[in-house]
């Protein structure tokens, strides 16, 4: 074509051998093929380079950014580690980080934000968890053993609960402030037990008051006496609670001991794999926000409400999830359940 590149480079060498000027040479190429096929920018360039000896016509290589990406090692380089940033990728593959976040987004990828995890777990943390979680999937073959199962765990319920949440509003209005919580809340401890039959036993610590060994195994006595007076008939129990210092005092094992009660191996740092914090907990805490209390009797009749208000189906959902959860762990070689 008489217009290509190619063609017209030709054209400028021509006009040089003939020792034209490039504003000549840039006329005389514009009247004989378009107007605008070169600029007298471009043939000053070219005429530059033939002064230099240089008639190679073809481009020369740049140090700017490729024009194509390795989708194969950029894709290897997030797998690799999935926290570096488009910046730094773009380094490696020497090419801009808006390229690399184009091509992120037609691979799939979305930037998203880890959420936080109780523990950093190190390999024999997670071998543990595989261990326990596997022995308790094949404690029995079907899990009808799970209706025998008691626990539960500690929670400090806090008398000021402020939640920000976002407002509608103008673009002119500004929102309503909501406060810090204090670095030292007035606050006090529950202690609740339950099973898929709902809440066994639950009592509110003295205000200032914490959980020691002796304290929790007079309150282990309480939960049996309830156990004892609202069941007719007696069953194994199975007991599940954390690794909290008083739950694995000596005198709270003998105590068990003397129950008769088989006490479920728990893994240290999960309470994903805690029915209490994963699930009980955390349907209490959504039903404290914004709720403020003047006194413990607040406090108590509000848990009494909450306690009430949840059907027997509520309590069997979270510990029949129990399995499943085991399982999850399992097939995650040990990771924490995100939910």
């Amino acid at each position: 074509m008489q217009n290509s590149k190619d063609h017209l480079r030709h054209c400028l060498l021509y006009e040089y051998q003939l020792g034209h000027s490039a504003r000549l040479a840039a006329s005389n190429i514009n009247g004989a093929i378009a107007q605008d096929s070169v600029s007298h920018k471009t043939a000053a360039k070219w005429f530059n380079r033939f002064k230099e000896e240089n008639y190679d016509l073809e481009d020369e290589a740049r140090s700017g950014r490729p024009l194509e990406v390795d989708l194969d090692r950029l894709v290897e380089l997030v797998e690799s580690d999935p926290r570096q940033s488009a910046r730094c990728i773009a380094s490696t593959l020497g090419c801009s980080h808006t390229t690399v976040s184009r091509h992120l987004n037609q691979l799939g990828y979305n930037k998203k934000l880890g959420v936080y995890v109780p523990h950093d777990l190190s390999i024999n943390q997670k071998n543990t968890r595989l261990d326990i979680c596997t022995s308790l999937l094949s404690k029995k073959r079907t899990f009808n053993w799970l209706d025998n199962i008691i626990t539960g765990d500690e929670k400090w319920v806090v008398y000021v609960n402020h939640t920000r949440k976002r407002q509608w509003l103008r673009d002119n209005q500004a929102p309503i402030p909501t406060p810090k919580p204090d670095l030292h809340p007035k606050k006090v401890m529950l202690s609740v037990w339950w099973s898929v039959y709902g809440i066994e036993y639950w009592e509110l610590l003295p205000y200032g008051t914490t959980v020691t060994a002796d304290i929790y195994c007079a309150q282990l006595d309480n939960l049996k006496q309830r156990i004892l007076t609202e069941r007719q008939e007696q069953q194994k129990v199975y007991f599940l609670h954390d690794n909290a210092r008083p739950h694995v005092a000596k005198e709270t094992r003998q105590k068990l001991l003397e129950f008769g009660w088989e006490v479920l191996p728990h893994p240290p740092y999960s309470p994903d794999l805690a029915p209490t914090d994963y699930y009980l907990f955390r349907s209490l805490s959504n039903h404290l926000q914004d709720r403020s209390f003047d006194d413990i009797v607040d406090v108590k009749t509000c848990l009494t409400e909450f306690f009430a208000s949840k059907p027997r189906e509520f309590y069997s959902k979270g510990i029949h999830s129990l399995h499943e959860r085991w399982q999850t762990v399992i097939d995650n070689n040990g990771l924490y359940i995100v939910d």
